[in-house]
C-alpha cells in the first residue's frame, strides 16, 4: 500500500493540502480538531490517527485502481479500431467510422469521469493529511465510518446530502 502512495505527486497532495489549510477554519472550526468535553461525555470531532491511516490505506488501494482503469480507458481510446473494412462497401465503412466516433466519445466521457474521481481521491488524501478527514463540510460533524468506508471521497453526511438535494 506505501508504494501506491509514493506514485502520488508531492505537489499535488502539498498544493491541496494548502488549500484545506487555509478554508478548514470556515468550513468545520479549530475546535473540530480537537475532543470537545461537553459535560461528562467526550464527543469526537474527528477521527484518530490509526483510523486515518485505514481510509488512507484504503483511498491509497481505490486510487491505484482507479488510475489504472482510466489508463486502460486511454489507451483503448487511442487504438483504432480495424474491422478489415477496405473491401466492403462504402456505406458500410462509413457505418463502421460512425459507432468507432461514437465508442470513442462514450470511452472519453469514462475517462473523464474516472479522472474526477482520481482528483476527489486526491483530495481525500490531502484531507487525511490535515486531519480534517471524514468531517463534513456542511454540519461539521463526523461522517460515519460506514459511509466513508463505501464513499471514500465523499465530504458529507448522509443527512447533509440529503437536506442539499431537497
Amino acid at each position: 500500500m506505501r508504494e501506491n502512495l509514493k506514485q502520488i505527486p508531492t505537489g499535488v497532495i502539498n498544493d491541496k493540502v494548502s488549500k484545506i489549510k487555509s478554508t478548514r477554519n470556515s468550513i468545520s472550526g479549530e475546535n473540530n480538531l480537537k475532543e470537545e468535553a461537553t459535560g461528562n461525555a467526550k464527543i469526537k470531532s474527528r477521527y484518530s490517527d490509526a483510523e486515518l491511516r485505514e481510509f488512507k490505506e484504503l483511498i491509497a488501494s481505490k486510487l491505484e485502481d482507479a488510475r489504472k482503469e482510466a489508463q486502460s480507458l486511454q489507451d483503448i481510446m487511442r487504438k483504432t479500431h480495424d474491422n478489415g473494412t477496405d473491401d466492403t462497401a462504402r456505406t458500410f465503412k462509413n457505418l463502421e467510422e460512425c459507432s468507432d466516433t461514437l465508442a470513442k466519445e462514450e470511452i472519453g466521457q469514462l475517462v473523464s469521469r474516472q479522472q474526477k474521481f482520481i482528483e476527489q481521491l486526491e483530495n481525500a488524501l490531502a484531507r487525511i493529511e490535515t486531519k480534517t478527514y471524514g468531517i463534513c463540510h456542511n454540519t461539521g460533524n463526523l461522517i460515519p465510518k460506514e459511509r466513508l468506508r463505501i464513499v471514500p471521497h465523499t465530504t458529507q453526511s448522509i443527512e447533509a446530502k440529503r437536506r442539499q438535494e431537497r
